[in-house]
């Protein structure tokens, strides 16, 4: 599977836990992260488990269905 990751701009507290495991797929875009570029699965939801705010969505780039959260 393919993961595609998006944030839920509501939910982002701007924590910034996505960019330290993962800088190549998200940076801070002042107070809220934004996706940059993609990565593989794994460090995809490893980034999106240690979002303390859940503002990370990771959605199947087939069916487009939301596989976590």
């Amino acid at each position: 599977m393919t993961l595609l990751p998006s944030i839920n701009l509501g939910d982002c507290a701007g924590h910034g836990d996505c960019v330290d495991i993962a800088p190549e797929v998200f940076t801070m875009d002042g107070d809220v992260a934004a996706v940059i570029g993609s990565g593989p699965d794994d460090l995809l939801l490893q980034a999106a488990e240690a979002c303390p705010s859940v503002a990370i969505v990771l959605s199947d780039a087939q069916t487009g269905e939301q596989v976590y959260p």
